[in-house]
């Protein structure tokens, strides 16, 4: 018997490590596709937010079901809002212009929000924008692909969370 629950503890945190993998291999191929043409395809996002639900359900994650559908709505629902802001200001002046934040920005955040829960989003948020910020500035660009600087701001608000709160 206790072999048998140790094949099992075994067999789980292979899976808990292949999941982690195939997030990271999503991160990156989200990071890449919205670098290079601007969009946040729903193929991959989709996949990485049940990975985030599935760990936080069945394994001992740093946060709890609860916090990750707060952070996943209330990432969604803020990112809705600014995004509709900045959408209705901007085609006001300029009816050609273009949105600033794409729905794929606002899924992203939704599901960075359930891998995260609230205080983790909003520290990644901050370092995604000081980096994009950072970035834009010394590419001398207007536009900036927001994913690959939350995927960092992302990681080291979870190694944040993990370790020091």
């Amino acid at each position: 018997p206790i072999r048998n629950a140790r094949e099992k503890n075994m067999i789980s945190y292979i899976f808990f490590i292949i999941l982690l993998v195939i997030a990271a291999i999503l991160s990156i191929l989200i990071s890449v596709t919205d670098f290079r043409r601007r969009i946040i395809p729903d193929a991959y996002l989709f996949p990485l937010m049940l990975i985030g639900l599935t760990l936080i359900a069945f394994y001992s994650f740093p946060i709890t079901l609860q916090s990750a559908v707060n952070g996943g709505g209330f990432g969604y629902l803020m990112s809705a809002i600014i995004g509709a802001v900045f959408d209705y200001k901007l085609t006001k002046q300029n009816p050609d212009a273009c949105a600033p934040i794409g729905m794929g920005d606002i899924k992203l955040l939704g599901v960075g929000g359930m891998w995260l829960g609230t205080n983790g989003l909003a520290i990644a948020l901050i370092i995604a924008c000081i980096l994009g910020t950072l970035w834009a500035k010394n590419k001398n660009q207007k536009y900036i692909p927001f994913a690959p600087f939350f995927f960092i701001g992302g990681f080291l608000s979870f190694i944040t969370n993990l370790f020091l709160l």
